[in-house]
């Protein structure tokens, strides 16, 4: 059965391979990218799968854009099968964006957030609905910093993924809390692998990865292989935690409930102050 497959970041890295990999299994994808050039480069890829596919442009570290996004295809869609959450960019320095987010946290949890709940409602009218959101799940180190979330006084490039990636983490047990009936909600940590972009960095920086990525990374299509049992062959419960094909105890404190609702208020906080 064809599905319409949703992903975020699908113009680069595992984002691209995963919907190429989709396109070729006969579904619709609709892939969100902010480079026109990448977007272009996708859809020659698919050949003549590209009459399935969807570049939809969009800067996702911009809450009013990610919002538009929602509509967009809320208006263009009845259902959506699956949603595929990718994307993310490092920043070595702090970016803040014009709506006052930090773009680490704006990019790769807020744009999550909003996709997640926003489309909800064609989600479920799909037969077996399910969100992947594919961060650190059972990485322990980093934290939300709840007084400062936008990093102002402490920021690294470090600190930003980590505490975005277990942000990430309380979104899928809120999500699950309170959606989990209607539409599955995995997280998913791949490991170490060979994809994203690494043109922010310093030259120094993309060359130690680029060598560490050659001895010890995963490959792409490796990583991205159990995603498509996730979508095909969803398993019965709201939430599941996937760590390099280890499924995790949800009693982890990283996936604390307590912690996960503070996170939803503070999050609804913030995006109210900005409206």
């Amino acid at each position: 059965m064809t599905k319409t497959v949703v992903v975020s970041g699908g113009t680069d890295g595992m984002g691209r391979a995963f919907a190429l990999e989709r396109l070729a299994r006969g579904d619709r994808v609709v892939a969100i990218g902010s480079n026109p050039a990448k977007g272009d480069s996708l859809l020659a890829a698919a050949g003549p799968d590209s009459d399935r596919a969807r570049f939809l442009r969009a800067d996702l570290s911009s809450v009013a854009t990610t919002r538009k996004v929602v509509a967009e295809i809320t208006s263009e869609y009845e259902v959506v099968d699956a949603l595929l959450l990718f994307a993310n960019r490092t920043s070595p320095q702090r970016i803040q964006t014009e709506e006052g987010f930090e773009r680490t946290f704006a990019l790769y949890y807020l744009s999550r957030y909003l996709l997640s709940y926003g489309l909800v409602p064609l989600l479920e009218r799909s037969a077996q609905p399910v969100i992947v959101n594919i961060a650190g799940v059972g990485v322990r180190k980093g934290a939300v910093n709840w007084e400062d979330p936008h990093l102002a006084q402490d920021y690294s490039v470090v600190r930003a993924q980590l505490q975005a990636g277990r942000a990430n983490d309380l979104l899928g047990v809120s999500f699950a809390g309170q959606c989990g009936g209607k539409v599955g909600y995995v997280l998913y940590h791949p490991g170490f692998t060979r994809s994203g972009d690494l043109s922010p960095l310093n030259p120094v920086a993309r060359t130690v990865i680029r060598t560490l990525a050659a001895l010890a990374a995963r490959p792409v299509r490796t990583a991205i292989h159990p995603i498509h049992d996730f979508i095909d062959t969803p398993a019965a419960v709201p939430l599941r935690a996937i760590d390099r094909g280890r499924s995790l105890d949800l009693s982890l404190p990283t996936l604390d409930p307590g912690a996960a609702e503070r996170l939803s208020q503070l999050t609804e906080e913030l995006l109210a102050a900005q409206a």
